[in-house]
């Protein structure tokens, strides 16, 4: 298939080009910084941002999208489900 943008460097508010489902852990890093997430089942997140500041986001309904640059989502305390990460 045919990719108009393949010569292109993605910037921050292009779209993403690559992702992975997310298992939440304490101990280690998602395998890129994130530009944003998707949360396909509701609940609550724990995550750390890529500045290393740990934030909760509470009652996060199933269906949305967040842009968010992320480095890691937390076992504990993260409720969410069928997360995926987007870079």
């Amino acid at each position: 298939m045919a990719d108009l943008y393949s010569n292109t460097t993605p910037g921050l508010t292009s779209p993403a080009i690559d992702g992975n489902m997310i298992v939440p852990s304490d101990a280690a890093d998602l395998p890129h910084v994130t530009r944003a997430i998707y949360v396909g089942t509701a609940g609550e997140i724990q995550a750390e941002l890529a500045s290393g500041v740990t934030v909760s986001f509470i009652s996060v309904p199933a269906g949305t999208m967040l842009p968010l640059r992320l480095r890691k989502i937390l076992s504990t305390g993260t409720t969410a489900g069928d997360l995926v990460a987007l870079w």
